[in-house]
């Protein structure tokens, strides 16, 4: 696989904290409509490489690559401009906005009208806005939520409400999704039904990069998988293979270790 073939090429990521180092040596590489996963236990830096890659935290060593253009150290504004968006662990709707209100919060990213046409409300404003409340109900109804369209985001079931949060990302204009532990806090039923959500963003194109615990979720979705442990790189590859690699199954079951960085 050539580098070009690569949407996001992480070479050496690393980050200290003070005299402590939460993340080093990462590598990651997620072609183009890719499903990947990040696992590891907590604590293991997954969210640190995460926040790095959004801009939130600095990177002190390493590249990041998307689209062949080092974003390293960009303002966060700026990486979702280039196309990545991210969800979080918790989820951070607007509860006492309705759904599609929600949606028109990530689309509104990326205006074309200035301060003026808002104030005044120009007719360029009107047709801009008139455009992205039809994309947001497009986008609604391609996850099957359309119906919730003027609900409270607060009053979705708790499912729907991470659904939500995906969509709100996609409005960005996104083509690489981070997501950060979508399947948390969700039942049997609602877990079935994210795999098929997310098996949905890939066939309609989006490439996602994925923080999970669940590994029913992992190994069902996932083209390839890595491991990070205590800020480090253990393993990578198809699910098959992490499924059976006993450096993976030592650190999730606390196998005997002799780390020199902890």
């Amino acid at each position: 696989m050539s580098d070009e073939e690569f949407i996001l090429e992480v070479s050496a990521l690393t980050k200290r904290f003070g005299g402590i180092v939460a993340v080093a040596g990462v590598n990651i590489k997620v072609k183009k409509g890719e499903v990947v996963s990040i696992i590891g236990p907590n604590g293991a830096g997954k969210t640190t490489v995460f926040n790095m890659l959004t801009g939130i935290y600095d990177v002190d060593e390493g590249t990041i690559r998307f689209k062949g253009k080092e974003i390293q150290n960009e303002n966060p504004l700026h990486i979702v401009d280039a196309g990545i968006s991210r969800t979080f662990q918790n989820i951070r709707l607007f509860g006492d906005l309705r759904v599609i209100e929600n949606v028109m919060v990530g689309a509104h990213t990326k205006t074309d009208y200035g301060f003026f046409d808002s104030v005044f409300r120009t007719p360029k404003f009107k047709k801009e806005e008139d455009d992205k409340v039809l994309q947001a109900v497009k986008l609604l109804r391609s996850i099957g939520l359309d119906h919730r369209r003027d609900d409270y985001a607060a009053n979705l079931p708790y499912g729907e409400q991470r659904k939500l949060e995906i969509a709100r990302a996609i409005a960005t204009g996104a083509e690489l999704l981070l997501l950060d532990e979508p399947a948390a806090g969700m039942n049997p039923q609602e877990s079935a039904d994210l795999m098929n959500f997310i098996r949905s963003l890939k066939e309609r194109g989006y490439t996602v990069l994925m923080i999970e615990h669940d590994m029913s979720v992992v190994m069902n979705v996932s083209d390839r998988i890595y491991v990070i442990d205590h800020g480090r790189p253990i393993a990578d590859g198809l699910p098959e293979d992490i499924a059976n690699n006993q450096v993976v199954i030592d650190a999730y079951l606390g196998g005997v270790r002799n780390d020199a960085q902890c």
